[in-house]
């Protein structure tokens, strides 16, 4: 890890299964590859391999990691701990539209991030699209020195965390530890007296000025200006920053040119943290937070397969995404529904790991469970969460299967895994059809508002593409109505002679249909009714799926469709 080369000892009631598991889950996030092995998780983490794959089949089991063939790869639940965070924190929901506002204003990227221990780690982020486009994603973690936020949040940093900060670039020197950003070259390395010294003045500087620049110290052509957001106690919880690039401005020309309308911008931001947002500590607790699968069943049917105290420090943990602030244990055993004994052994392991503080007024999680996937995992796209199961669809009913979007008055595929038949539905990524002819297309207009689908059908012009295809305006709104109604789209032999197809909603963390999923086929193959009792339920399922991981990745993070 690059925050620390000195890991204490673990205290005795530490759950040993849950520091063990959540080793393993950083090894697979912060590697620069995608795919592990279990024998070279084993060497990354020191574990014995059987420990390595109980915890594998622990976390396989919890929807953590994901598995293709023999590799294991992050799965896109490994954001839920890093949404805790957000959620807990109330940041990103409170300040990012100011932010958006902000890039929108300037075309330059903006960035929100946060302290953690001697580093800067992103908590929100509004990129431009450019060829020079800046490429850092939330939760990423940069060294204290080698970024604007640093040195405003380095004001407050006493002898101790110096120490730390020295002991840290002593064991890493060319940061390799921030697979963030570049490594230092080490013909490019100050002494240690040199580099302390000229982060130093930068502090001094950030402390007098109010703001702190960036003059390409994290990359070649990277500049940047930074403020401190303050909360209404006057302490700072985050730093907000204007991104450009050397080929638009110089540091000075952004600073003169940024500064202005990010004060204003910091303005309305802490103006927004002294509002109380629903949520907040004091208000009634949900009555519990469900866990993603009853770790009792999954134990009961796994045996010592599966490791039931780290599925449980994981609900833990995940369960301060239900709550603003700080949370008292009692309450947290109540919204786990585990026993206060086994809710407070488990916070005493994230504190000991350095994913929980204990605070005067009860238990605070920390932007370092960022750290278990969250970066990796925030980055995926529709394409890239849906292709999974779109690939177990298939293996189950053996017909080619397709996601799409909305796009104008048509489809647009975004993701496709063709079945295996010789006769089979022949469609690319990047496809577009009619929407009204096609069964995906039925589905994602049957959950618009009733207004806005009465003025997509009304400019539409159904042209009959096959005998079979609806064109008359009352009959297509109806079969649209009617696909509102039952929850899934059927199109038989509509949109091309032969073809049948099903399809279902994909819903995003707020519960808006934002694509579909479909399963087509030859109309050939079977009658109409025994394809629908055969392909119905499995279709939901995947549906299903697809939405739960979509609405762990998108929470904070917009997720692009291919």
């Amino acid at each position: 890890m690059p925050q620390s080369t000195e890991v204490p000892a673990a205290p005795g009631e530490a759950v040993g299964p849950l520091e063990r598991g959540l080793a393993v889950l950083r090894a697979v996030a912060g590697a620069p590859r995608v795919r592990h092995r279990p024998g070279d998780l084993a060497r990354a983490t020191g574990l014995a391999r059987s420990t390595v794959d109980r915890v594998a089949t622990t976390l396989l089991r919890l929807g953590f990691l994901r598995a293709e063939g023999r590799d294991l790869l992050l799965a896109p639940r490994s954001a839920e701990p890093g949404n805790a965070y957000l959620a807990s924190c109330g940041l990103p929901g409170a300040l990012t539209a100011q932010a958006l506002a902000l890039a929108d204003r300037l075309d330059e990227s903006m960035s929100l991030a946060v302290p953690d221990r001697d580093g800067v780690r992103f908590i929100a982020q509004a990129a431009r699209r450019r060829a020079t486009a800046i490429s850092f994603r939330v939760g990423d973690l940069l060294p204290a020195e080698r970024c604007a936020p640093g040195a405003l949040f380095a004001a407050d940093w006493d002898a101790d965390r110096y120490a730390a900060w020295r002991d840290r670039r002593r064991h890493d020197p060319l940061d390799a530890g921030f697979p963030a950003v570049p490594p230092r070259a080490a013909g490019d390395l100050s002494t240690p007296e040199e580099a302390e010294s000229a982060f130093r003045d930068r502090v001094r500087a950030a402390r007098a000025d109010g703001w702190a620049v960036d003059d390409q110290l994290i990359e070649p052509g990277l500049v940047a200006v930074a403020l401190p957001v303050r909360d209404p106690a006057g302490t700072v919880v985050c730093a907000a920053s204007v991104v450009s690039h050397t080929s638009r401005h110089s540091a000075r020309s952004l600073a003169e040119q940024a500064l202005p309308p990010l004060r204003e911008t910091v303005a309305a931001m802490e103006s927004a943290l002294r509002t109380p947002p629903p949520g907040r500590p004091g208000d009634a607790l949900p009555a519990r937070v469900p866990a993603a699968e009853s770790g009792g069943a999954l134990k009961e049917e796994l045996g010592s397969g599966f490791l039931q105290s780290l599925a449980r420090g994981l609900e833990v943990l995940c369960a301060f995404g239900a709550v603003r602030g700080p949370i008292r244990l009692a309450d947290l055993a109540r919204l786990t529904g585990l026993p206060r004994a086994t809710a407070r052994r488990s916070l005493i392991t994230l504190r000991h790991l350095g994913y929980v503080a204990e605070e005067a007024d009860g238990f605070r999680v920390l932007p370092r469970v960022l750290e278990l996937g969250y970066a990796r995992v925030a980055g995926l796209s529709l394409a890239e969460i849906a292709t999974p199961h779109l690939a177990e669809l298939v293996d189950r009913v053996h017909e080619s299967a397709s996601v799409a979007v909305l796009d104008g008055d048509d489809i647009r595929y975004v993701a496709r895994v063709a079945g295996t038949r010789i006769m089979r539905v022949d469609i690319t990524v990047g496809t577009r059809l009619p929407a009204y002819a096609a069964s995906m297309g039925r589905v994602l207009l049957a959950a618009l508002p009733e207004a806005e689908r009465a003025a997509r059908l009304a400019r539409v012009v159904p042209q009959a593409l096959t005998p079979r295809t609806l064109t008359d305006p009352e009959a297509l709104a109806e079969a649209v109505a009617d696909t509102a109604r039952r929850g899934y789209g059927w199109v038989e032999q509509e949109l091309e002679e032969g073809l049948r197809s099903l399809a279902a909603p994909i819903t995003d963390s707020a519960g808006r249909v934002v694509a579909a999923v479909n399963v087509a086929l030859h109309a050939g193959r079977a009658p109409a009714e025994e394809s629908l009792a055969a392909l119905l339920p499995p279709l939901l399922e995947t549906a299903a799926r697809i939405s739960a991981d979509l609405a762990a990745v998108d929470r904070f993070s917009p997720v692009p469709a291919g």
